[in-house]
């Protein structure tokens, strides 16, 4: 078993033969779990909602209207459409949020005050998602936690993804985006770093050489880096075969490695 955590609008746009890698990975036992975001397909629907959305810090604040429409888009149509993907080939996926059996446990985070009802994941109930792979389906996880009064909360993605890998023992994450890795610039040409620290992420990213539209992709990986999950290694998605290739050793992509 293993984790990967993916944006909902990049896994839509994803080629049939990844979902076929998923299958057939399900098929030879090595059933993946899956836990996806959604933030544009969200801030698409709040607009034609007409509803107002802001961002603290980069998380979305979370007022009750917005909580609705979260819950609507990641556990209603990206969620099923996820599934349906991974059906569409014949692999056997189960669509759950975190609120389904209590699956993800929430609390509100420190500047709730600030930014709503965002929630801090506090414990996961690792033998559903095991139930649900012990049936034979690949479970797929919507970040919404729930806490004992049934108070609904907004997780961030790669939250919910780090600490459900770390509640299942998992010590290995991988987060497939639209990039083949952390990029450096070596000798005047961009090279894909096979290998990097937290702290020379953060180095990276003081001196600019991580820049724009992917500091928010490192920073997310670093988040999934939580408990017992020691590495993350980033792939992109449209490289044939991706997740075989990483399961079965291949260097690829850029593994995110925690110090000790």
């Amino acid at each position: 078993m293993f984790v990967m955590k993916c944006g909902g609008s990049t896994l839509a746009a994803l080629p049939e033969s990844f979902f076929a890698d998923l299958r057939d990975l399900q098929s030879q036992g090595n059933g993946p779990v899956i836990v996806h975001g959604g933030g544009p397909a969200i801030s698409d629907n709040l607009a034609k909602l007409g509803i107002e959305t802001e961002f603290v810090n980069g998380l979305r604040k979370t007022t009750e209207p917005v909580l609705d429409v979260v819950e609507m888009v990641l556990a209603g149509s990206i969620n099923k459409q996820i599934v349906r993907l991974i059906q569409r080939v014949g692999g056997q996926a189960l669509g759950v949020s975190g609120v389904d059996g209590g699956l993800i446990q929430a609390k509100p985070v420190t500047n709730h005050a600030e930014i709503g009802w965002v929630g801090d994941v506090t414990s996961v109930k690792a033998e559903i998602i095991q139930g649900i792979v012990n049936m034979g389906y690949m479970p797929v996880i919507a970040p919404v936690g729930v806490d004992a009064n049934g108070q609904r909360y907004n997780i961030n993605a790669d939250t919910a993804a780090g600490a459900v890998a770390s509640h299942l023992g998992v010590s290995r994450m991988i987060v497939v985006t639209d990039v083949p890795g952390i990029m450096k610039t070596v000798g005047g040409e961009k090279k894909v770093l096979p290998s990097v620290s937290v702290q020379e992420i953060e180095d990276m990213i003081q001196t600019g050489e991580i820049y724009g539209g992917m500091i928010p992709k490192v920073r997310a990986a670093i988040a999934c880096i939580h408990g017992d999950v020691r590495e993350v290694i980033i792939v992109d998605g449209s490289e044939p075969q991706i997740l075989s290739r990483v399961l079965g050793g291949e260097t690829i992509g850029t593994r995110i490695i925690r110090m000790q």
